[in-house]
């Protein structure tokens, strides 16, 4: 089945959609895509049959992939250096969520004359930008779980300080998105678990938000359902496209929701991954259950208002134990200590690097350093509050 939805904005969703790569470069007068995709993606066979298809229409394709996973600032420069240098008029961001990230920042940047870090989620930093230049944007993710394809926004880490930023700006925003679920059926049970997490916690902090944004909460709560739904079905059977179509729209709804806020979820998270290079799913998902029972005063009538839908006992620990059981299921790790060592760990330096993270003015309960190294603290050893 394919479906055209044109909230938030334009998506084409169904099966072998990627084959209408072509005709979005033709809806958004691109002559000379760049395209963008992680390195360690770039030789598998899936990709190269998307290059192969966007070659017959442009037989001068230029490809950037110099990045991995948590990408820096200076693939970012690099990538719009390649971006001018070739004279390239929009970017096909494909992938993971580095992929999209540093394809989206790419775009935005190729039309900027002041640094990126000029443009971090911070007060009205946003309208600092050349909004004339900025390049049309086609996102395309082979991943379920950031959202990225429906995001204002790129995390990318400052390599000077080791601190991951958010760079935003509402131009971020793809102009096409094409869902298409065959690309995702090769992911990894490993992967579509990590990132299906990433979906869950996006849509789970999203609804904890404080705020008055009736429409982000109802998106979220649907996006918990078809997590529920459907990730384990991802992660069993990697060739069940309606599980992996559901995934898909999960992780695009997560991150329509989360303009409203995140929480201390990714606050805890962006320090690790970009000291320790933790995939950020991963970090999300060993963080939610320690940060949902410290959150619990100010959410538990929240949470308890969304368990009949969701068909779950209607109360706190109920919910909080289905994530439990989720993760468990999933192989994701119980404390932060199976994936990092303690002694390698400067809990001063991270909590405060979680302090000031973006995420955190809404998570639901106010923080201060020591809820952060408290919190890091359970984490580490395992303990819910």
């Amino acid at each position: 089945m394919k479906s055209n939805w044109n909230y938030p904005t334009t998506i084409w969703v169904g099966n072998n959609r990627i084959n209408e790569i072509t005709l979005a470069c033709q809806n958004l007068k691109i002559t000379k895509p760049l395209l963008v995709t992680d390195k360690d993606l770039i030789s598998l066979d899936f990709v190269t049959n998307v290059i192969n298809i966007i070659k017959k229409k442009f037989d001068n394709l230029k490809i950037f992939s110099n990045f991995s996973g948590n990408p820096f600032g200076e693939n970012v420069e690099e990538g719009v250096s390649e971006y001018k240098k070739n004279n390239c008029n929009g970017v096909i961001a494909f992938g993971g969520g580095s992929g999209l990230d540093v394809g989206k920042a790419i775009a935005f940047m190729s039309g900027q004359s002041r640094p990126i870090w000029d443009f971090e989620d911070v007060g009205d930093y946003w309208k600092r930008a050349d909004v004339n230049n900025i390049a049309p944007i086609i996102a395309v993710p082979t991943t379920a779980g950031t959202g990225s394809e429906t995001g204002r926004a790129s995390a990318i880490i400052n390599k000077k300080t080791g601190i991951k930023k958010i760079i935003y700006h509402p131009k971020f925003l793809p102009s096409i998105v094409i869902l298409d679920p065959t690309l995702t059926v090769d992911l990894s049970p490993r992967l579509t678990a990590a990132t299906g997490m990433d979906a869950l916690a996006h849509n789970l902090e999203a609804f904890c938000a404080p705020g008055f944004h009736p429409m982000a909460d109802g998106i979220s709560i649907e996006g918990i359902r078809l997590v529920k739904k459907s990730l384990l079905n991802a992660v069993k059977d990697g060739k069940n496209l309606e599980a992996r179509s559901d995934m898909l729209a999960a992780a695009s709804m997560g991150s329509t929701a989360f303009q409203k806020g995140l929480g201390a979820i990714h606050s805890l998270s962006h320090p690790v991954n970009a000291q320790f290079n933790i995939h950020h799913g991963l970090s999300n998902a060993i963080f939610m259950p320690y940060v949902l029972s410290f959150n619990k005063s100010h959410i538990e009538k929240r949470i308890i208002s969304i368990c009949d839908y969701l068909e779950i006992k209607k109360d706190f620990n109920s919910f909080l134990k289905w994530i439990l059981d989720l993760r468990k299921e999933l192989n994701i790790p119980h404390k932060l200590s199976d994936v990092i060592n303690e002694e390698r760990f400067d809990l001063e330096l991270l909590s405060n690097m979680a302090l000031e993270d973006p995420s955190t003015a809404t998570n639901p309960k106010k923080l201060n350093l020591n809820d952060m190294k408290t919190i890091y603290e359970h984490s580490m050893k395992g303990i819910l509050f």
